[in-house]
């Protein structure tokens, strides 16, 4: 089902001895409000990195989705045209509220709605960042998954999101992983959130 995001954790007015104040939200809450403000909607994009592992996507339609929206979560499908001109719509974001600030999973599914066995990774953030970006640090929960299927690469993982407010030029919302070091790695896509294109069918494993 697909809702609306309610805005109450805008701007609070606060009356002070006969005068009045305007609160600016934390930056997690601005953040959270930017992206329900797009609950419902759907955006092209493109691959913005340049490695090897992602040759399979260069040049790729894409689309994100923010489908569903609460309070407390917000779920993004992304979805990724195939060569054969087949969609894959296995992979969606799912970013939640929690009692330290916000957390980023990565739902993953199989064609026939079933669980991939590499699925709910991500991470926490680790500060307030910003109204327009937020990082992710990888949880343990998921580096002894890593670890298990033999992805030991990716126990440094810190993934981001991005969303810029809809009136600026040549908005866009990004998501991105990166990690340094020996096992250095970096991927990006980008959505244009100035055109808005027709929602797709649901994700693998949706209603």
């Amino acid at each position: 089902m697909i809702y609306r995001y309610p805005l109450s954790g805008g701007l609070a007015l606060l009356l002070l001895a006969g005068c009045s104040t305007t609160a600016a939200p934390d930056p997690q809450t601005a953040f959270m409000a930017r992206l329900g403000s797009l609950c419902g909607k759907a955006f092209a994009g493109k691959l913005i990195s340049n490695e090897v592992p992602d040759a399979d996507m260069v040049g790729a339609a894409m689309i994100m989705h923010v489908r569903e929206c609460s309070a407390e979560a917000i779920r993004i499908p992304f979805h990724v045209a195939r060569k054969d001109g087949s969609w894959d719509r296995s992979r969606t974001w799912v970013i939640t509220r929690t009692a330290t600030g916000l957390r980023l999973k990565h739902d993953h599914r199989h064609e026939d709605g079933s669980a991939d066995k590499v699925t709910q990774y991500g991470g926490d953030t680790a500060n307030g960042g910003t109204a327009a970006r937020q990082a992710f640090a990888v949880d343990q929960d998921s580096i002894t998954m890593f670890r298990r299927e033999g992805l030991s690469k990716s126990v440094t993982n810190i993934w981001a999101v991005e969303v810029a407010k809809t009136s600026a030029p040549n908005a866009s919302f990004a998501y991105e992983l990166r990690r340094t070091g020996e096992n250095a790695r970096f991927f990006r896509v980008e959505f244009d959130l100035t055109k808005p294109v027709t929602p797709p069918p649901p994700p693998w494993g949706a209603e």
